[in-house]
């Protein structure tokens, strides 16, 4: 039975929510415990008393908030991100979940459970909605600076995640660019298309917009670029969904057709609602690590789980390792 190590302190609104998205997964997946790191005095009476053999709270009582510097992470050993790292360090858990300090989640993730072999750099990847699927985009945020061997590395695994995880068999795999022709980009990822055209399924450079088309399954890129892209597409999901609510009460008309309408709200409120995908992966360490949103509800920690389990299960490290040796310099 796998344990998923959960930082239950660290989100933006408390423990509440995150214990109730441990105990929504819980019910619907019965092959895994929950571990969660935190204050016990504040977890147990929020733990139903038939999910306490399934619950174990390990006690940390120091909480690294969303100010504090992700550099002071490693030498706070009591905080619940350290403690729950060291739980999957140690193998007493397979996976980790958090809601907190992405910075702390990512530097000791990296630091203390270690990157995969052949893997300089891990990536965080996020999934972003297109018409009848999702494109996975990395890296968004982990390394600001990269080189075109890093975008090559990001690439391949990427690729290994869509396959294994998502279940996306031959997964296209597309460089973010400024224009489809090669000779569009700047040095790096000029350099890093001539590095990629030997990986299989590499289409070339891509374009925002196809990110969102459903053109490609991976999308590589540098962190700052990917994560500009990911505020941007939040922030016009968010615009769009306000202009949409702020037009739909000027009439009558409008009203009714928004009735009318329910279901295609509803579908499309799913689609751009990061609850649905849990979290963004850290690939590229040694095990699953899922960074949720700090603001993340019940349903966003649930299905953060799900994708820890969905990775601890899979054959993941051993693949990237092995596609990364095909390419190695």
């Amino acid at each position: 039975m796998l344990k998923i190590a959960i930082d239950a302190m660290g989100g933006d609104n408390g423990c509440e929510p995150i214990v109730e998205g441990v105990i929504s997964a819980l019910k619907k997946d019965r092959h895994f415990t929950a571990i969660l790191v935190g204050k016990k005095n504040e977890l147990l009476p929020l733990i139903p008393q038939k999910f306490d053999h399934r619950i174990v709270i390990h006690e940390a009582d120091d909480v690294i908030s969303m100010h504090d510097s992700a550099t002071d992470a490693l030498k706070r050993k009591d905080s619940t991100a350290y403690q729950a790292i060291e739980l999957v360090k140690t193998g007493e858990a397979d996976a980790f979940v958090s809601a907190g300090h992405s910075g702390a989640s990512m530097s000791l993730a990296t630091l203390r459970i270690g990157r995969i072999k052949g893997v300089s750099r891990p990536a965080i990847a996020t999934l972003l909605p297109t018409v009848n699927g999702n494109t996975l985009v990395l890296d968004v945020g982990a390394n600001v600076d990269c080189d075109a061997k890093n975008l090559r590395e990001f690439a391949i695994m990427g690729q290994v995640y869509a396959e294994d995880v998502l279940g996306i068999e031959n997964p296209m795999t597309g460089l973010l660019s400024n224009g489809e022709e090669e000779s569009k980009g700047n040095e790096v990822s000029k350099e890093a298309f001539k590095l990629l055209e030997d990986v299989p399924n590499f289409v070339g450079n891509v374009e925002g917009n196809d990110i969102f088309n459903g053109s490609v399954d991976v999308v590589t890129c540098d962190g700052f670029i990917g994560n500009i892209m990911l505020k941007t597409a939040e922030g016009v999901a968010d615009t769009i969904g306000k202009i949409i609510k702020d037009n739909l009460r000027r009439s009558l008309v409008s009203i009714t057709g928004a009735v009318l309408m329910r279901k295609v709200f509803k579908n499309l409120k799913l689609k751009v609602d990061y609850a649905e995908y849990g979290g963004a992966p850290l690939i590229g360490v040694k095990a699953p690590v899922i960074i949720a949103h700090g603001k993340s509800n019940a349903k966003a920690i649930q299905n953060a789980i799900f994708q820890a389990i969905a990775a601890a299960d899979s054959n993941l490290n051993q693949d990237i390792e092995d596609k990364l040796k095909q390419f190695k310099d």
